[in-house]
């Protein structure tokens, strides 16, 4: 697709949004395009996703401007809940994905790697919620989740303050899981998302599920849900196999989702 495209490399799909020329913006073409893909990956055969931007500069420089700077309110609202309904897509996604942060991850690209599992960075990252600045707040969930992510106070003085963090901050305050240099981040990517693809696909999944559907519940309904989905695996051959491979001392060569 024009501004989105996507690759299968064996279990692991990489998606890379494609406007080098608008460092990667995201207006409501881009927004659709990238629903319509995640409407398409294989989640039969694909066990990781990675999300990445084109070029070296920017993953996501934000929303476009450009386009919000003549919305009514009612058309901002519609232009938040596109991008929202979008992003929630991502993040409930049966399947982990690693957001490769290039670059710039300003406004909605922040809120984009937010929305997704784990984030490493490039070392010329730049992570921001500049929204205030512009007159406007973040409009797709970048209220919610950096909060959820890196502490409300961290969260409140990024947004209140317009401020932008280097690589270095965003790893220190749990933005990021790890910094690379630029030419080896899709690399580290892959390489992690392979290591998370050589596990049992049934049990990622449900991990996946138990910490997104627990996290906003009190301890005793959430560990309602971690014992459910728990049980649930004691149905799979995933499980079978793991643990007489286990029992036997040898390692099972290949987990079939099943």
């Amino acid at each position: 697709m024009e501004f989105v495209t996507y690759e299968q490399d064996g279990f692991i799909g990489v998606i890379t949004i494609n406007r080098p020329k608008a460092l990667n913006a995201l207006n409501t073409k881009v927004l659709k395009l990238l629903d319509k893909v995640l409407n398409e990956v294989d989640l039969k055969t694909t066990r990781v996703l990675i999300l990445t931007g084109s070029g070296s500069k920017s993953f996501v420089a934000g929303a476009d401007i450009s386009e919000m700077s003549i919305l009514t309110k009612s058309e901002g609202e519609l232009f938040g809940k596109v991008g929202n309904d979008v992003f929630r897509k991502l993040e409930t996604l049966p399947i982990p994905v690693i957001a490769a942060v290039n670059g710039f991850a300003l406004g909605g690209g922040c809120e984009l790697s937010l929305s997704c599992d784990i984030r490493i960075c490039s070392e010329n990252a730049l992570f921001g919620q500049p929204e205030v600045g512009l007159g406007i707040t973040p409009g797709f969930g970048g209220t919610q989740r950096l909060a959820r992510t890196v502490g409300i106070g961290k969260a409140k003085e990024m947004i209140y303050t317009a401020s932008n963090i280097k690589a270095e901050e965003a790893y220190r305050i749990g933005l990021v899981n790890k910094i690379c240099s630029s030419e080896e981040l899709i690399n580290e990517a892959k390489k992690l998302a392979l290591k998370i693809s050589r596990n049992a696909p049934i049990a990622v999944k449900a991990s996946k599920r138990a910490i997104n559907e627990g996290i906003s519940l009190n301890m005793d309904e959430a560990i309602v849900i971690e014992e459910k989905l728990f049980g649930s695996c004691f149905e799979t051959e995933d499980q079978k196999n793991g643990m007489k491979a286990f029992l036997e001392k040898t390692k099972v060569e290949k987990f079939f989702n099943r």
